[in-house]
């Protein structure tokens, strides 16, 4: 019986299945958008999204606790001080995945693709504001 026993195993030992998601939330925090399998985009959100809430409360426990998943000072630090502060009125929820029509070519895979939830307002982790273009001074006669 499978009483209590949750998430999925990826006929994978616990290690590389550790190391597998840890690499694919490193992926998802770099880039903003990953393409990967459907299964192991669901599962990955199991990773990701306690890493936001952490980075929402930006104390040094927090910053600790990441840093065990991510191992990379440079991660930690854009976690806390630009993705954290995008989803910081937002309860949960912090990403998405949407299923691709195309399976994998090789296996015939489902495939699918994660991303943050604020991408499609334009609130992606490294997007920069565009000034809008000053007007020239109308000349009134």
């Amino acid at each position: 019986m499978r009483h209590s026993n949750s998430g999925r195993k990826f006929s994978r030992t616990p290690a590389h299945r550790k190391a597998l998601l840890h690499n694919l939330a490193k992926a998802l925090l770099i880039h903003g958008k990953i393409r990967t399998t459907e299964m192991k985009a669901k599962e990955l959100r199991r990773v990701v999204e306690p890493l936001i809430t952490l980075a929402k409360h930006n104390d040094l426990h927090a910053r600790r606790q990441a840093y065990r998943v991510l191992n990379e000072h440079s991660l930690v630090k854009r976690l806390f001080d630009e993705i954290g502060p995008i989803f910081a009125g937002v309860p949960g929820g912090y990403t998405r995945v949407f299923k691709l029509a195309m399976p994998r070519r090789g296996d015939n895979a489902p495939m699918a693709v994660i991303e943050f939830s604020r991408t499609a307002a334009g609130m992606t982790p490294n997007a920069k504001t565009v000034k809008p273009a000053k007007k020239a001074p109308s000349t009134i006669e």
